[in-house]
């Protein structure tokens, strides 16, 4: 799950993942990361991050910002970007390791091939964190219906 500072969106990307997984019995590895870390590395998840989660009986006051890395494509069978700035920011990062077939937009398993954005919150108040959430709350789902079936659900499998 990957976002520009990995301190809104994709942290509770991360959180909403983990539980739903794990409330299935599912043995994913679930991470986020941002592409633009110059001022949040080590940071806990915004305060309105946090506050939403809880509110869905989340803690993600644990996780810690860090940038996305190109051995992240060794690391991981999938990689969601929340908009399409950072897809191409996950790109440019990762340059030769970049691969097309392991990364998409988590609202295009909602919405296939339209490629649309959750909307970054940072820059409004706590209703926009409600939105994000909500979004990415509902591509999860869809998330568990693609990967989690019977003939991949027992086999590690890293988001």
């Amino acid at each position: 799950m990957v976002c520009l500072g990995n301190i809104c969106r994709s942290p509770m990307a991360e959180g909403i993942l983990e539980n739903k997984a794990k409330n299935l019995g599912l043995s994913w590895m679930v991470d986020s990361a941002g592409t633009n870390n110059a001022y949040h590395i080590g940071e806990a998840p915004h305060h309105f991050s946090q506050k939403i989660a809880s509110l869905h009986n989340l803690d993600i006051s644990t996780q810690c910002a860090r940038a996305f890395v190109p051995e992240d494509f060794d690391r991981f069978d999938k990689i969601y970007a929340m908009s399409g700035d950072v897809l191409a920011d996950i790109k440019r990062i990762a340059r030769r390791k970049f691969d097309a077939s392991k990364t998409d937009l988590i609202l295009n398993e909602l919405h296939p091939g339209e490629n649309r954005d959750v909307p970054d919150p940072w820059f409004g108040d706590e209703p926009g964190y409600h939105v994000a959430y909500d979004m990415i709350d509902r591509a999860c789902d869809m998330i568990i219906q693609k990967f989690g079936q019977p003939s991949t659900a027992n086999r590690q499998f890293s988001l």
